[in-house]
C-alpha cells in the first residue's frame, strides 16, 4: 500500500530569499550570468510517518545572459534530500516525491507551460529500501516556477513523499549439531 506523507517546510520571517549572483563565461563569447536566490531557511528538518530526515543547502538558481538580461536557463531548486527510517519494526520502500510551491493564500503555485512537475526519484539502487536505523541521500534538483520569484508569493515548499512500509523481524533460530569423530 502507498503511503502518501506531506512535509511542509515554512519559509519563516520576511526575509524568504535574498538574491545574490556569480558570472560565468560560455563558449559564444556572451556572458552568462547564475542568478541565486538563497532559500531562508537553507535546511530543515522533516517528518513524514516513520521517515526523517532533513533538507540541506536548499537554493534556486536561474542562468540570465549579461546585458540583455535574456533568460537562458529557468530557475531551479536544488539542495539535499536526507532521510531515514526512524521506525524499529518496519522497512520501507521509497517510492518518490513531489514538491509543491504554495503561495500566500495556501495555494499550489503551478508550474509554466513546457516546465515539468517537480518530482523526486529514488534512483540510486539501494537507496529505495531502508531498514530500520538506515538513511538515504538523494540530491533535489527540480523546476521552481518564475511566478515563485515574485517577492512575497512563496510562502511554503510542501514536500510529499511517498513509500511502502512492510513489517521487518529479526528471527533466531538454534539447532543442536555434532561434529564428526567427537
Amino acid at each position: 500500500m502507498w503511503k502518501l506523507v506531506g512535509v511542509t517546510i515554512v519559509a519563516t520571517g520576511g526575509a524568504w530569499m535574498t538574491l545574490g549572483c556569480s558570472q560565468q563565461q560560455s563558449g559564444t563569447g556572451s556572458v552568462i550570468e547564475d542568478k541565486t536566490y538563497t532559500v531562508t531557511p537553507a535546511s530543515m528538518s522533516v517528518k513524514a510517518g516513520i521517515i526523517t530526515g532533513e533538507v540541506t543547502e536548499m537554493k534556486v538558481t536561474e542562468r540570465v545572459e549579461k546585458g540583455s538580461g535574456r533568460l537562458v536557463s529557468p530557475a531551479k531548486l536544488t539542495g539535499t534530500l536526507k532521510v531515514k527510517n526512524s521506525s524499529k519494526d518496519q522497512a520501507v520502500r521509497l517510492v518518490g516525491g513531489k514538491i509543491v510551491y504554495i503561495d500566500g493564500q495556501g495555494q499550489p503555485i503551478k508550474p509554466e507551460e513546457r516546465r515539468t512537475e517537480p518530482t523526486i526519484k529514488f534512483a540510486t539502487y539501494g537507496a529505495e529500501r531502508l531498514d530500520p536505523g538506515q538513511e538515504a541521500t538523494q540530491s533535489l534538483d527540480v523546476d521552481f516556477p518564475a511566478e515563485a520569484l515574485k517577492a512575497k508569493k512563496l510562502k511554503e515548499i510542501r514536500l510529499e513523499l511517498a513509500y511502502i512500509p512492510s513489517p521487518y523481524t529479526e528471527e533466531t533460530v538454534n539447532f543442536t549439531v555434532v561434529i564428526g569423530g567427537q
